[in-house]
């Protein structure tokens, strides 16, 4: 494909308010529809639109007819409407769009499929669907998907902050226009809502954009080619696993409580939210949620919504009653062993729930439908119109305070089902003749086994999602946490007679609970966040220094995949594709480490050295995509690791290791550290990942 066609692509993509026929990008693209590619409501003067339009652009497009397939499904979404992935009809529907362009024969049909679709299918819809098959064609390989605050910045920044970037664009000149400054604290400057101490991690871009694409690159439905990806429910359990880590662990930084569960779906929910956000596609503001807020059963009909909260506990107990059993029904009756090996596997695609769920008329859609009923509860029958608010969106949900108590809970029955399984023994941990006897981390001109936190600031432009503002960047400048960049020392001996080759396996987690209390083991290791997971080479009889950069995490993507320029970061070669489709899908590096706090947060760093031939995947080597393989796994290529994600802390401890140092084999090694927050405003370094 030539890189004029991805160009092209990508321009269709843009501005998605804008019709098809007016000039796309800054260098004025005209795309040359035929002339029935013009909407119905425009037809009266489609001719005399494309040829003032196509006047005012700098070069041409030419746009071949094809025979357009049948739309009717996806049509059924309001061009005006909000989309949601956890919607089932707008599931169907975007499978449905989704599948056809996939179909498409070439990049040139694609091309045209997408120009007679951008102006009749949903905007929001469309976007979602056009990045999937792009992600997942093979001829599509190479172009650069947009990232979404780039296409719909309304998802990312407040309504206040892009009706100021319109004034900026529509009164200064490209080259003059200053960026945009958003206050850390927009949503609740009130000291009295304890929430706002950790909104910097729930309303931070790149943490959305990390779940967004996620979900882009794990749809739970479409065709199945998409779908079926290698351990893909095991994936759902892990990934959000770890975010749950991560935010307690934040809100341990911050003096809070763990994450609540919400368990009781009858109890009022005590965590308001009024997110400050508009939606362009809608022309309205997202709603808020009060405090002490109640959910309902919903009757949402014109949605295709029913569910009560006696379905949702329902489910909960059937999820619940296979984990106890080991047994799941699928939908021919059959029974399926919920083994060691696969068993978490099929619950994540159960209770997300994907259309590789074994009985989703049975074991329903928990997951999906938490999201929905709190999306939802501030109108649950639709008597006042109201779309859902930010739970019911993958782009904005982990804005809310209760995404992370829902996810708690569903977080808890994954764990009803792992700490059903037998504990590793001392033998399936060790590595025999390998052990660990030195582990530090440092930074530069910092003390040993210290790493810091602060602010920096970081521009994102939103030029490519104002419809009909004048063209060049619109900058805002977004406030983030970061922190100092730092290097894993570890030093290992082999005492076997060759060389061998180990997966080092970096976590950290907090010492302390919330009361200052010593977590117990167990306590411990759910809280463990994964750091980093790479290959080293141990040569026979010698004790060897291992040096790891932090830029260098298998868990992150690079800071300039979350606040890039498009054009800039382009890829250059044939490997592009895997950099920023799927491994666009990562933790973002700024937010690697918790934020800890002024006086010191002590952690405990926790490194293991694993035997790589019990590690193993037997497969072609991947080329390109090497960043945020953790959490996203490898693009067309089996998950890079033999063992159970979040191996060894996937399982209770063995019995008598009451302490994790009485966990450790000799192969593992656990360091006190610390992690200091200064709350100053740095300039970042301009290094590029290695």
């Amino acid at each position: 494909m030539s890189e004029d066609n991805g160009k092209n692509l990508l321009l269709l993509m843009e501005r998605p308010l804008e019709p098809v026929f007016t000039p796309k990008g800054d260098e004025k693209v005209n795309f040359d529809v035929p002339l029935n590619y013009v909407v119905d409501e425009l037809q009266p003067q489609a001719q005399g639109l494309l040829n003032r339009f196509g006047g005012e652009s700098s070069s041409t497009v030419p746009v071949k007819k094809i025979a357009i397939p049948d739309l009717s499904i996806p049509l059924r979404l309001g061009r005006n409407e909000n989309f949601s992935v956890f919607l089932p009809a707008h599931q169907e529907m975007a499978g449905k769009l989704i599948e056809i362009f996939m179909n498409a024969r070439s990049v040139d049909d694609l091309t045209s499929l997408a120009a007679y679709c951008r102006d009749r299918i949903n905007p929001e819809m469309f976007f979602y669907a056009m990045s999937v098959a792009i992600a997942h064609r093979p001829d599509t390989g190479n172009v650069p998907l947009p990232s979404m605050n780039e296409i719909f910045p309304d998802r990312f920044v407040a309504s206040s902050v892009v009706s100021r970037a319109r004034g900026e664009a529509n009164i200064e000149t490209a080259g003059s226009r200053k960026p945009i400054d958003i206050p850390l604290d927009f949503t609740a400057a009130s000291e009295r809502e304890v929430e706002q101490r950790v909104a910097y991690f729930r309303e931070d871009i790149g943490i959305n954009l990390h779940h967004w694409h996620w979900h882009l690159v794990y749809p739970f439905n479409g065709p199945d080619v998409i779908v079926r990806k290698d351990r893909r429910g095991e994936l759902f359990y892990y990934m959000h696993h770890q975010i749950m880590a991560r935010y307690n662990t934040e809100r341990l930084c911050n003096g809070l409580a763990r994450a609540r569960p919400l368990t009781n779906l009858r109890e009022p929910i005590q965590e308001g939210y009024f997110p400050k956000l508009d939606t362009a596609v809608a022309a309205r503001s997202w709603p808020g949620r009060p405090r002490n807020f109640s959910l309902f059963d919903l009757n949402r009909v014109a949605d295709g919504l029913v569910v009560s909260l006696d379905d949702m506990e329902r489910l909960r107990d059937r999820v619940i009653e296979a984990i106890r059993t080991r047994r799941v029904r699928n939908s021919q009756g059959v029974t399926i062993t919920l083994t060691d090996e696969t068993g978490i596997d099929v619950l994540g695609n159960m209770i997300e729930a994907s259309s590789l769920s074994p009985n989703q008329d049975f074991y329903g859609s928990l997951h999906n439908r938490g999201h929905v009923i709190i999306g939802y509860c501030h109108d649950p029958d639709h008597r006042y119109l109201e779309p859902f608010g930010v739970m019911g969106d993958s782009t904005t949900a982990m804005r809310d305070p209760v995404f992370y108590r829902w996810h708690s809970f569903i977080d808890n029955i994954f764990t009803l089902y792992k700490d059903s399984l037998q504990p590793y023994t001392e033998q399936q941990l060790n590595f025999p003749g390998v052990s660990l006897a030195e582990i530090r981390v440092t930074t530069n001109g910092g003390n040993p086994n210290t790493l810091s936190c602060h602010w920096n600031k970081s521009d994102i432009d939103m030029s490519r999602g104002l419809d009909f503002a004048p063209r060049g960047a619109i900058l805002a400048r977004i406030q983030h946490l970061n922190h100092d960049e730092f290097t894993y020392q570890f030093v290992a001996t082999n005492k076997n007679n060759k060389d061998v080759v180990g997966t080092v396996r970096i976590f950290m987690a907090p010492k302390q609970d919330e009361n200052g209390r010593l977590l117990d083991v167990n306590e411990q290791r759910m809280l463990m966040i994964e750091m980093d997971k790479f290959l080293t080479t141990l040569p026979a009889l010698k004790t060897t220094t291992i040096i790891r950069g932090s830029k260098n995490s298998a868990v992150t993507i690079p800071f300039e995949s979350t606040f890039r320029n498009l054009e800039r970061s382009k890829p250059q070669d044939q490997g592009g594709s895997d950099r920023f489709n799927l491994c666009g899908c990562g933790w973002p590096q700024h937010m690697l480490i918790p934020k800890g706090n002024a006086q010191g947060f002590p952690m405990d760093m926790f490194v293991m050295i694993s035997n790589y031939q019990q590690d193993r995947i037997n497969q072609p080597n991947a080329s390109g995509c090497a960043a945020g393989v953790s959490y996203c796994g490898l693009r067309d290529r089996k998950y890079p690791d033999a063992r159970p994600m979040g191996y060894p802390f996937d399982r209770k401890v063995r019995q008598g290791a009451r302490t994790m140092n009485e966990f450790l084999t000799p192969n593992m090694k656990l360091q006190p550290i610390t992690i200091r927050f200064s709350n100053i405003v740095k300039a970042r370094p301009t290094r590029k990942r290695q």
